[in-house]
């Protein structure tokens, strides 16, 4: 955008579902060309209709408070992934992608390809849940996905307790 002129065929998306922790309420925004405003109009009308207005005052809000919001978001997620990183690392057989943002760490369970059934496994025997990667398409089965967007470290370090303990009992 910072080098974009008002008719360069450029369109941002941005949601407030990962920036402001507001996941699962569908609000988001666009930057495009003028030209395209009637034609994108009609795409978001017919598939999405309209956000209730408690999502819309929360965006508002989000925005107003996005200076004090975001720093603290970010040293938040941060710590979550300084903590989950170096506990998944040292558990035999896992092997991770080291997230660089974000809020998900991806690894690899050594002889458990099958993601979505030992992701079932886990949720049943060791209370742990974990998305598959082979939710996110077929390039990341056999992943797994871990969301360290917790409300304390303790959360996670509990969580890698139970991997712990699960992967040595199977």
């Amino acid at each position: 955008l910072d080098v974009a002129g008002p008719q360069d065929r450029l369109v941002v998306t941005h949601s407030f579902s990962k920036s402001f922790l507001m996941t699962g309420w569908r609000m988001g925004w666009l930057v495009l060309p003028p030209g395209m405003t009637a034609a994108v109009g009609k795409l978001i009308e017919f598939n999405t209709s309209c956000a209730p207005v408690f999502v819309q005052r929360g965006a508002l809000a989000a925005l107003e408070h996005a200076q004090a919001i975001t720093p603290a978001l970010v040293h938040h997620l941060r710590a979550c992934r300084d903590t989950l990183v170096p506990l998944l690392q040292d558990l035999p057989g896992v092997s991770l992608a080291v997230p660089r943002g974000g809020m998900y760490a991806f690894f690899r369970l050594e002889g458990h390809d099958d993601c979505l059934l030992t992701a079932k496994r886990l949720v049943r025997e060791a209370g742990l849940g974990l998305a598959p990667g082979s939710a996110f398409g077929p390039e990341a089965a056999g992943w797994y996905r871990w969301c360290f967007a917790s409300r304390d470290t303790e959360r996670l370090r509990e969580g890698v307790r139970r991997l712990s303990a699960w992967l040595a009992r199977v």
